[in-house]
């Protein structure tokens, strides 16, 4: 059974920094074709932030590039989200997913960004 668990989320005010980790048990992140971050902030429609693939191609929303950085570290079986110069509108929930044949979703941590 795949589980994934994210951490690091928090209030922080508008320019500073997060990272946010996903940490997937019950299989290797290396056997997933993508990792991702996605986000739902209230009312609102749930979004991919950024996305790393298995040979660590990455792709960014146009609402974060430059400013956040997806990794992965399969020896920790790890997923990170950097996220600097933070802005108001990225306050929302995270979720870290990871996508195979299936796709598996973890339940997401806060980020509030104060202005």
């Amino acid at each position: 059974q795949v589980r994934l668990v994210e951490s690091g989320g928090g209030l922080v005010q508008a320019g500073g920094s997060l990272r946010l980790s996903c940490v997937a048990s019950g299989s290797s992140i290396f056997r997933f074709n993508t990792m991702a971050w996605h986000r739902q902030a209230p009312g609102k429609q749930r979004e991919l932030v950024a996305l790393i693939t298995s040979d660590s191609s990455t792709n960014y929303a146009d609402a974060v590039k430059g400013r956040f950085t997806i990794s992965r570290d399969n020896a920790q079986n790890t997923v990170y989200l950097q996220m600097n110069s933070l802005k108001p509108e990225d306050t929302a929930v995270y979720y870290c997913n990871a996508r195979q044949i299936s796709s598996y979703w973890g339940q997401g941590t806060q980020v509030t960004v104060s202005s």
